[in-house]
């Protein structure tokens, strides 16, 4: 029992690690950052990143060994709504990352680098997008929780 509370804890923390770097990059996400702003939201999505690779380890975990049985979560349609959201949300995450990642060439030279106004609009809906993502999954917990939809 005490290591059932324990997981839940640990995926309920992840959780909001994860959510936490999401809204601090919508948050700080802006044209005309500096070299400091930048490098920090560069370490705020490999947290995000790091957050949902274990977010995604201890569910998983919790799902095959520490929760309701295997059974229960295979037949209830609010665990498959908040998996494809995850798998949606992590898919919306590389073009941001991958941004990201390329700023370093400039940075390497001491330098800003310039963010479009295309790139700039790309990336805020991407991010919007991951947030609308992070609320599907945040209801779809609950409902799955109480067998919402099961026969």
């Amino acid at each position: 029992m005490i290591t059932t509370a324990l997981m839940a804890f640990l995926h309920h923390l992840l959780a909001f690690a994860l959510t936490a770097c999401l809204v601090y990059e919508f948050i700080a996400y802006r044209r005309n950052m500096g070299i400091a702003e930048i490098r920090r939201m560069q370490r705020v999505d490999l947290a995000y990143g790091i957050s949902a690779g274990l977010l995604l380890l201890v569910g998983l975990l919790r799902v095959f060994f520490f929760e309701k049985g295997v059974n229960f979560y295979m037949n209830n349609p609010f665990f498959w709504v908040k998996m494809v959201a995850f798998l949606v949300v992590g898919l919306l995450s590389i073009d941001p990352t991958i941004r990201y990642i390329r700023w370093n060439r400039t940075l390497q030279q001491n330098a800003v680098p310039e963010i479009s106004e295309p790139e700039y609009k790309r990336t805020r809906t991407l991010l919007w997008l991951e947030l609308i993502g992070i609320a599907v999954i945040l209801l779809a917990a609950p409902m799955m929780a109480r067998g919402i939809g099961m026969n």
